[in-house]
């Protein structure tokens, strides 16, 4: 029994396969969210593993406690699981800088949240850390454009516990951290807040400088380089002689930090310090290195001597950045040191500030070293937050003091420093001629002569001294020291103590002690209690040379200074002083407990002097604010005593000490005593006594007020009523205490005083404002919200909310902005304070805010404010909601009620106003909407509804509603455009409140607008349109989520798109008879709604459209509305990226089921109007899933037909039809298919009528134009296009049918013109250009993973130009990757079909012509006319597959090997609207074996007879590959071929069998076409031999013997039967002029075996790369023009050669424009004879099998064409002409050659040939001629090229080998570099080798027509037919084959060895080698073979 589990959270513990039905398999590690257990299960998901839910066993996983998980840590798993995502998706897009940073802050985070694991750390180290982790997850999340996360601290915030406006100022401030952050965790925060304080920290990492033998002392300190003065005290450093690294006195006896610096202190002239002393004797001598040398110590003592000076500039560490709270980094720097003469050392360092280098000059450093270095760091916040934040640098740091206070003074702060400053002094010389060396010698002492220990520091870093030593200047008299040294004495011995300097004399060579010559002394404190006074005092010298007197201390009677009071003038008979003798010294006192203010001394002793009080006052007026605050209670307590007498009435003083007060007061306000305003409320509330000086206190301030504006000196003023706060607090204790005495007297006396008070205020706000005042009327109001705090216990609520109301309507509407806003940062102060919280003082508080806030939200000025008093209101109103959450009182749900009364109509308009510019305030705004909405409950609604519907009068109510549903709607268009992207937290809980708002919003709706009086469709419209932007709005589209966020949604919010959308229907049912008003229009927001991905949603939703349908039906009769606005909005919502295949089936299935349950009278039409939609969704979404992509383009094209033909044939919508075709145009044009884009503007044209002027617009242009314009308009476009893809024949109608236009309509003879100069440019190109010929390819798509328009469906494409199958192939598989290319032509199986994957079948099909268009030529078409009908307006194609039938004979496969031929039939013919048409209709039909052998050795003599017709034509054309030909076809090794035939069909036993039956015709015409193949072959002997020179006649002669050999084999067994019959004799010639031609064709296919078919291997069309066409012998017809086949002679007597097309790089040579098709066969030159025909009876009448037309050939000028009669056939580029009769007896076919190959004067040709179609293998049919115009080899002709093209599937090459090539791309350099490489002619030439039998394979036959003897008295035509689409620049020449082959190993294709067959034809492969084909992959690679000879 499965139970719930309440969300239980484990880790898998172990890992488990799932092996188990409903299992979910788990890896160690894996989180699972467990929803349901049992007693051994678990039941969960893996947010690994997507929406996965299944089961596995309890041992496997360990459940964690969420409770116990630290939040942090756990997001740092969330966030970890989230980025390896999208990092792993960087590694894939290459962003190789944004993986590796994200790597980095991955794994500091992993690292971190190892840490917080550990649980070792305190709880400010653990919260620390937390704050940098966070730190860096904003930063990434940030910089991957994730939701920001909103957090209070490091803790996430939780939307549910707090307001939506504090969650909006926490995605503020979260926002801003941000941004602010950084990968390392630091955090640059925008703050307010200035730092006031910094500390420096300071370590002396080395010192390079030696001291000759001494220790050395240096003084580091910070000094002001622009007052010239020291900041600090000195830090000492002690060096060793030894070196700085040999010397520790103590740890970190090198760092120190210097304290307590202020911003003017940072600036760029402050400075480092380092003042270096040598510590030893006076001077240095030699004797230091004499005493080292004997290893004995000196003795005697050491004196500190001056060395050196260095400084070092801080402008860089001044120039923080104050936005980081991190400390900055710790830099390294290091400085020099410079000396001076001695008497200058005290100013060196202002020398070197100032760069007087001419008084000083470098010390040179010891070798390698770099001065000294130093590390700085600069630390900010007060002292306690640095040690805080930085606790290793404080640890054993000396702490070194700032001479004077910080900015910011803590109470707490205890400070007792005296800095003395040895300046200077003056000497006597005292008889001698050198100056002294004098030593001071500091003490502190008492008044009794004993020394103070302890109390005297030379410098921080070393321990306190009882005495301190200066250094020593020698020799000078007058010498200046500038030592500072600090005294802390302590406080109760500071009155009587005293400091004494002792000077002595120090002698160089006396090494005794110093000698004593006089000393100086000065008191600490005077007489009245002031210490010494800061600055620069002289002192007396006094001579003693007996230390011993000075023990007594008796010296203090005397004058220490001038002007000594404490001195005793009467004794001064022991110590003389002299006049000319002094010592200055420089004092600095820094105590927190001791002044040096004589005034401040007299006011805390005013009792004793009461004389002196005025002054003492005045003074303290001038007093320093340090000195204040210091004593602060003493002289608040001295003040008030003199403020008012014992009766409280004031005194003579009492104006003074208030303002003294008031001053007090206001040094308090200022940042630098901030600290201290506890101290001052900690005085007010224990130990403020004056209970009297309330009445004191008013009447001052009053007086202020009214005196105000009569003041000149405002200052005082604004200090009054700045201070108003601490006045008021003293003045109700000072009541408080006074009622606590006297039991409460005078109470209503001291209320009218306060109102009187407050009057005087108000009086002071009302007068007009100008500069001078407004600064104090701001000090007021900005006091008045802390003021009337203080009046909540002492005046009632009501009192206090009139106060403030009356104060603040005392300002003038119209007053400076500056005192607005003062009025509503007092607003601020109140909704803020105390008073708000608080029942009875809240609601007064509340009106007065109220008012002032509709007032400026009205005026819609100081926005900001009034959003942050909202704010504030809000944010209050919520917790105390939150806090009353059981029972809400009263005042709340009035407090509630009126905010919403004044607030909410305003705010909404407010916003509706502003929302249409760009206003910042705007998302606060928004904020504030949402707060007030989401405190408002039913009971609010209701009551606001009632008051904005008075007396029932509804227009103020749909005014609210209809503003506020826009509003809404505007703020839902851009999903929460207001706030920022990434703020979807915010979004979610904005769209919670929302939704239940507009739940009340509809209540309304249905109880006050839907009555048939006061229904308001636009209201309700408003709320559906709405709606339904709430439900489709982006942030709610659940599913665009990861798994882990979608279900913490879930979770949290539920899937609010199910809520609203049961709300829409609920709104729907309740419509009743009014749905009318809302069909068709409601037709598309609906369709969103059941668009929206969610099952229940859309089951639910889309039953609505069947309440349309019967609500239209009903009322019109139909529901074309519906319908029609279903079929437009679907085609939009569906191109938008919305709805799925689900979709499709729910919306068929539920409407379906719906119609068939309710049965309605409709139903017929309803379930065929489901119907189409369906299928219109399905078109849809296959056109929506192919919509991007480049590759993706052919898809697209197919489905936009798809949609076009549906608007255009299902329902018939003409808009729809017009959009996608101009879609479709614009795919084409992106694919330059322009011949496509030309055909599909012909659909749009042809909808168009020349006869009508109306308006027609086009899809994406609105300007209208006439009917008959557009059409014309669009037929240029059309032209252009067919003109760019060289179709001019279907241009040319078009031309036609504008020329008519402007001819006998438009009258436009200029255009027409132009149309008639572009129709015969057409006619021109037709004629002259270059058209490449396409390939077709057949492509069958199987399999269910394929999408639904090519599913288990077969198309024939249009290949591109020069495209083959190889090409084709791959664009094929870039288009859909993931299909497999099926390696066979076998239909594919049901298993195939049915299988979830792709696979793809490709092959080679030939197109099938029909020529309409010639039908009607009354003479031979040329043939550059009928080419292009051969694979142009084709619908039917056909592809051959060889198969064997019956027994196979190993020794002789021809027996049994038969053609299976594929009829396909498309859907429209091609070229189209696209470049590929899906098969509609599918026939087979098979050939026979002696049929196959039939085409085979026709095509063989054909290849022959065309070399002849070149030769002949142009007999300086290089030898070698004619004489190749020859070898390769008579000088075979193996002679077995024939054999071969002769043995399979040439026997009786044939005949006799069943697969000889009916074969008797083609046996007959196989034997036929080997006599004449022997004919064409002594034909090409007699040529070779007139042609070949002198060094190939060897080669000619052994090919005569071979012949001669040849013939010999064949005799005896290919006999010619001869007849006596008149047809056997050769007749005169007939004139063409004078025949009638008879034509007789044949309409259709025929299933009959037929004779010249083409076959082929299975291997060949197996592989798509080698599939070959074969040719279909029906309905074919070949013409060529008389203009392209006649080339006037110019000197020799070769017959004309007639034109051909030129191929694509032909380079015509001399004055031939084209290459030219040369005759087949040549006669000998002077045989006049036609040739006899054969026996009648031999021959069966081939008109019953091959139906064929025939030209017939006039006289001797004209060159023979066919008639136009007959169908063309396509593909094909030539034709052989054959003769037979009508006579059915009369059917022999000639043995010899006929003598029409060349007439009787021998003047022009008048013959043309079927050529060979070689373009499905890709072998190349280029001739020789044209290889070499093109540069592909060095035969070095010069002559026009011949293109000898063919029509069949294999090239004979001239070695006679039969190659065939794979239609795999090659580009024409490669085929240059292949053909180039060698002379043909230096080619040795042997007899060709046999090629084993396991190497042979066959090819396809070679099919030879009949010849047309132009003498015939009856002809008949007899042709075989041959599809040729071979690419003239692809391809190589037969006549160039061997040379090519034998070099390049048959590159470019295959070439495939063939069995030898007597040099004539091939024989089929044997099965091992058909099976190794089959197996081969779909497109083969090109392959190389050794050629052999012996074949063709």
């Amino acid at each position: 029994m499965w139970i719930p589990s309440n969300n239980k959270y484990g880790v898998a513990v172990h890992n488990w396969h799932g092996d188990v039905r409903f299992g979910l398999a788990l890896d160690v590690g894996d989180s699972v969210d467990i929803v349901e257990e049992c007693s051994h299960w678990y039941r969960g998901s893996c947010p690994r593993k997507s929406r996965a839910v299944g089961i596995f066993p309890k041992t496997y996983v360990n459940i964690k406690d969420l409770t116990k998980i630290d939040p942090v840590v756990a997001e740092c798993t969330q966030v970890l699981r989230e980025w390896s995502e999208i990092w792993k998706r960087l590694f894939v897009d290459r962003e190789t800088y944004k993986f590796q940073t994200l790597r980095k802050v991955m794994f500091s985070i992993l690292e971190s949240r190892r840490e917080l694991l550990s649980a070792t750390m305190t709880q400010d180290q653990t919260l620390e850390l937390q704050m940098v982790v966070v730190s860096k997850i904003d930063w990434g999340n940030r910089k991957l454009g994730l939701d920001l996360v909103p957090r209070e601290g490091p803790l996430a915030v939780d939307p549910h516990s707090i307001g939506i406006v504090k969650l909006y100022n926490v995605h503020v401030s979260s926002a801003d951290n941000a941004k602010a952050s950084s990968s390392r965790g630091t955090l640059r925060r925008k703050t307010q807040r200035k730092i006031l304080s910094h500390h420096l920290y300071f370590c002396m990492r080395d010192f390079g400088h030696r001291i000759g033998g001494d220790d050395a002392e240096v003084y580091f300190f910070l000094y002001d380089g622009t007052h010239m003065r020291p900041l600090s005290e000195r830090f000492l450093v002690k060096i060793s002689k030894d070196g700085f690294s040999n010397y520790i006195e103590k740890l970190h006896s090198n760092c120190t930090v210097f304290t307590d610096l202020g911003a003017a202190d940072l600036n760029e002239d402050l400075h480092l310090v380092a003042v270096v002393m040598r510590v030893g004797k006076i001077i240095q001598s030699d004797s230091v290195k004499k005493i080292e040398k004997s290893g004995t110590l000196g003795h005697g003592p050491t004196f500190r001597r001056p060395f050196g000076v260095g400084v070092l500039s801080l402008a860089d560490i001044a120039h923080f950045d104050s936005s980081l709270e991190q400390s900055s980094d710790e830099r390294e720097y290091n400085f020099k040191l410079f000396q001076s003469e001695e008497k200058d050392f005290h100013l060196l360092p202002e020398l070197i500030i100032k760069k007087s280098s001419g008084k000083y000059s470098p010390i040179q450093t010891t070798q390698g070293t770099q001065g000294i270095v130093v590390s700085l760091k600069l630390l900010h916040g007060g002292l306690g937050q640095a040690r805080q934040e930085q606790p290793l640098l404080f640890q054993g740091s000396t702490i070194t003091r700032k001479m004077g206070f910080p900015d910011v003074i803590m109470p707490g702060d205890v400070r007792n420093d005296l800095f003395l400053t040895l300046e200077r002094g003056e000497f006597e010389r005292g008889g001698k001629n050198t100056g002294k060396n004098i030593l001071v010698t500091v003490v502190v002492l008492d008044v009794t002569g004993n020394v103070l220990a302890d109390c005297l520091w030379g410098a921080s870093g070393m321990e306190s001294q009882s005495q301190y030593r200066s250094m020593i200047l020698y020799h000078q008299n007058a010498p200046s020291w500038n030592e500072m040294l600090r005294l802390s004495v302590p406080i109760d011995k500071f009155a009587t103590a005293h400091v004494r300097f002792e000077f002595r004399h120090c002698s160089t060579r006396d090494k005794t002690e110093p000698k004593l010559f006089a000393f100086s002394f000065a008191r600490l404190m005077d007489m009245g209690g002031a210490t010494l006074s800061d600055g620069q005092h002289e002192l007396y010298v006094y001579k003693c040379e007996d230390p011993s007197k000075l023990q007594a201390a008796n010296y203090l009677r005397l004058q220490c200074r001038p002007r000594d009071a404490q001195a005793k003038m009467d004794c001064g008979g022991c110590f003389s002083r002299s006049s000319k003798e002094v010592f200055v010294l420089r004092s600095l006192l820094c105590s927190t407990k001791l002044t040096q203010n004589a005034d401040l001394l007299s006011l805390l002793q005013w009792r004793t002097h009461p004389e002196t009080i005025q002054d003492s006052l005045t003074g303290v007026l001038r007093l320093n604010d340090e000195e204040l605050v210091k004593f602060l209670q003493d002289v608040l307590d001295a003040l008030f005593a003199m403020f008012s007498n014992e009766e409280g009435n004031s005194t003579q003083h009492s104006g003074l000490v208030f303002h003294v007060l008031v001053s007090i007061f206001s040094l308090l306000q200022s940042n630098k005593f901030q600290h201290f305003r506890p101290v001052m409320n900690e005085y007010i509330e224990n130990h403020f006594a004056a209970a009297l000086v309330y009445k004191g206190l008013i009447t001052s301030v009053e007086h202020m007020a009214v005196f105000m504006t009569k003041a000149e000196h405002p200052d005082p003023f604004q200090k009054c009523f700045g201070s108003l706060e601490y006045i008021f607090k003293l003045l109700i204790q000072s009541r408080k205490l006074f009622a606590r005495a006297t039991g409460g007297q005078y109470e209503d006396s001291f209320r009218r005083d306060l109102h009187s008070l407050f009057t005087a205020l108000n009086g002071m706000l009302a007068v007009p404002s100008y500069d001078v005042i407004i600064p104090t009327q701001e000090a007021l109001l900005n006091s008045t919200g802390v003021v009337l705090e203080q009046l909540k216990d002492t005046l009632p609520a009501p009192e206090l909310g009139m106060l403030a109301r009356n104060m603040l309507d005392a300002i003038p509407r119209g007053a400076p902005i500056r005192l607005i806003q003062a009025k509503l940062h007092a607003v601020k102060d109140l909704v803020s304070g105390e008073l708000f919280h608080e029942d009875d003082s809240r609601t007064v508080v509340l009106s007065v805010a109220c008012k002032h806030l509709r007032m400026h939200l009205g005026r819609r000025d100081e926005l900001r404010l009034c959003a942050e008093i909202l704010s504030e209101i809000l944010s209050q109103l919520h917790e105390l909601q939150k806090e009353q959450r059981d029972k809400v009182t009263n005042t709340l749900q009035h407090d509630l009620d009126s905010l919403c009364k004044n607030i909410l109509g305003i705010l909404i308009r407010t916003i509706s106003i502003i929302m249409e510019g760009s206003n910042a305030v705007l998302p606060q705004l928004v904020a504030c909407l949402l707060g007030l909405l989401q405190l408002l409950d039913e009971t609010h609604y209701k009551r606001y509804w009632d008051e904005l519907s008075p007396n029932k009068d509804p227009r103020d109510l749909k005014e609210f509603l209809s503003k506020s549903l826009q509003v809404y709607e505007d703020l839902l268009a851009q999903d929460w455009h207001v706030f920022p992207n990434d703020w979807l937290v915010m979004k979610l809980a904005a769209n919670d409140v929302l939704r239940m708002s507009l739940e009340e919003f509809a209540k309304p709706l249905v109880y006050r607008f839907l009555g048939t009086q006061a229904f308001d469709s636009q209201l309700w419209w408003c709320y559906f349109s709405l709606a339904v932007s709430f439900l489709t709005q982006p942030s709610l589209q659940l599913e665009q989520y990861r798994e882990p966020k979608r279900l913490k949604i879930l979770h949290s919010h539920g899937d609010m798109r199910v809520l609203m959308g049961f709300q829409i229907l609920s709104m729907w049912s309740q419509l009743g008879e009014q749905k009318l008003h809302f069909i068709p229009s409601m037709v598309g927001p609906f369709l969103e709604v059941t668009l929206v991905p969610e099952p229940a949603l859309r089951k639910a939703t889309l039953s609505v459209f069947y309440d349309m349908m019967q609500c239209e039906q009903a009322a019109r009769g139909s529901f074309r509305l519906v319908e029609s606005e279903l079929i437009d909005k679907l085609d939009l919502l569906i191109s938008g990226n919305k709805g799925d295949d689900e979709y499709r089936e729910l919306f068929s299935t539920i409407l379906l089921e719906k119609v068939k349950v309710e049965n309605p009278n409709w139903k017929e039409a309803g379930i065929a109007f489901i119907g189409s939609v369906t299928r219109l969704l399905e078109r849809l979404l296959d056109y929506r899933s192919v919509m991007q992509g480049e590759e993706n383009r052919d898809k697209r094209m197919t489905c936009t037909v798809n949609l076009l033909n549906f608007y255009k044939n299902e329902i018939n919508r003409k808009e729809m039809y017009l959009r996608y075709i101009y879609k479709l145009h614009d795919l084409h044009l992106q694919a330059e298919n322009y011949t496509e884009a030309g055909f599909t503007l012909k659909l749009y044209a042809s909808m168009l009528s020349w006869d009508r002027e109306t308006q027609s617009i086009v899809p994406f242009d609105s300007s209208g134009q006439p009917e008959w314009q557009r059409k014309e308009q669009l037929y240029h476009e059309i032209l252009k296009y067919f003109d760019k893809g060289k179709c001019w024949e279907k241009g040319i109608p078009l031309c036609k049918e504008l020329a008519q236009l402007y001819e006998t309509r438009r009258f436009d003879y200029n255009k027409l013109s132009e149309i008639l100069i572009q129709e015969a440019k057409f006619f021109q190109n037709i004629l002259t250009q270059l058209r490449p010929e396409p390939e077709y390819f057949r492509v069958g798509f199987y399999g269910m993973g394929l999408p639904l328009f090519v599913r288990n469906k077969q198309f024939v494409y249009r290949g591109l130009e020069y495209e083959r199958i190889g090409a084709f192939t791959q664009r094929l598989q870039t288009e859909f990757p993931s299909a497999q290319i099926l390696s066979n032509n076998s239909p594919p199986d049901s298993a195939i079909l049915n299988a979830p994957d792709q696979y793809i079948q490709i092959s080679n099909v030939r197109p099938v012509g029909d020529a309409q268009a010639l039908k009607t030529a009354m003479v031979p078409v040329p043939e550059k006319i009928a080419r292009f009908y051969d694979v142009n307006d084709v619908t039917r194609f056909i592809y051959d597959r060889p198969m064997y039938k019956g027994p196979v004979d190993k020794d002789n496969e021809f027996k049994s090997l038969w053609i299976e031929r594929t009829i396909l039939d498309i859907a429209s013919p091609l070229p189209g609207i696209l470049r590929w048409f899906e098969v509609k209709q599918k026939s087979m039909l098979e050939l026979t074996p002696v049929e196959y052998a039939c085409e085979i050795i026709s095509n063989a003599g054909k290849e022959l007879s065309e070399l002849i017709v070149q030769y002949k034509r142009d007999p300086k054309r290089n030898i070698n590959p004619f004489s190749m030909r020859l070898q390769g076809t008579i000088d075979a090794n193996v002679m077995g071929g024939i054999s071969k035939y002769q043995e399979a069909f040439f026997s009786e036993q044939f005949l006799k069998s069943p697969q000889g039956a009916g074969q008797q015709a083609n046996v007959q015409r196989l034997k036929t076409l080997i006599l004449e193949q022997i004919q064409i072959l002594e034909q090409a002997l007699e040529l070779h031999g007139q042609l070949a020179p002198t060094g190939v006649q060897p080669l000619h002669n052994r090919l005569l013997e071979r012949f001669s050999q040849l013939k010999q084999s064949l005799s005896g067994r290919l006999k010619r039967q001869h007849s006596e019959s008149i047809v056997n004799t050769p007749l005169p010639p007939l004139p063409t002029e004078q025949r009638v031609v008879q034509a007789s064709t044949s309409a259709g296919l025929s299933v009959q075996p037929i004779g010249n078919y083409v076959y082929d291997l299975d291997e060949i069309y197996t592989k798509p790369g080698d599939t070959v066409r074969p040719v279909d012998p029906l309905s074919s017809y070949q013409t060529l023009s008389k203009e392209s086949l006649t080339i006037p002679l110019e000197e020799s007597a070769a017959p004309p050669v007639p034109n051909r097309p030129r191929s694509q790089n032909f380079i015509a040579n001399g004055s031939m424009d084209s290459p030219e098709v040369p005759p087949k066969r040549q006669p000998a030159v002077n045989s006049p004879n036609a040739p006899p025909l054969p026996p009648r009876g031999i021959t069966p009448d081939k008109r019953a099998s091959n139906p064929m037309i025939f030209n017939d050939f006039g006289n001797a000028d004209a060159v023979g064409r066919r008639h136009s009669s007959q169908h063309q056939q396509h593909g094909q580029k030539y034709s052989v002409v054959d003769i037979s009769y009508d006579d059915p007896e009369a059917d022999q076919q000639p043995h010899s050659l006929p003598p029409n190959f060349q007439d009787a004067s021998g003047g022009h040709l008048s013959v043309c040939f079927a050529p060979n179609d070689f373009r499905d293998s890709g072998i190349s049919t280029t001739s020789s001629r044209e290889l070499n115009h093109m540069n592909l080899n060095n035969l070095g002709e010069d002559q026009s090229m011949i293109s000898v093209h063919h029509r069949e599937h294999c090239r004979i090459s001239s070695n006679g080998s039969l190659d065939m090539h794979v239609g795999v791309p090659m580009n024409i350099t490669q085929r240059e570099s292949s053909t180039s490489s060698f002379d043909v002619e230096d080619l040795p030439v042997p007899p060709p080798p046999i090629p084993p039998k396991s190497l042979a394979v066959t090819s396809n036959g070679v099919s030879f027509a009949g010849i047309d003897d132009a003498h015939s008295p009856n002809p008949t035509s007899t042709q075989f037919n041959h599809n040729h689409s071979q690419n003239p620049i692809q391809n190589h020449s037969t006549n160039n084959h061997l040379g090519q082959e034998q070099q390049n190993g048959g590159e470019g294709g295959y070439s495939l060895l063939q069995h030898p067959v007597n040099g004539l034809a091939a024989l089929p492969p044997p099965p091992a080698a058909v099976e190794a084909a089959s197996s081969t992959t779909a497109v083969a690679s090109s392959s190389s073979h050794q050629h052999d000879g012996g074949t063709f």
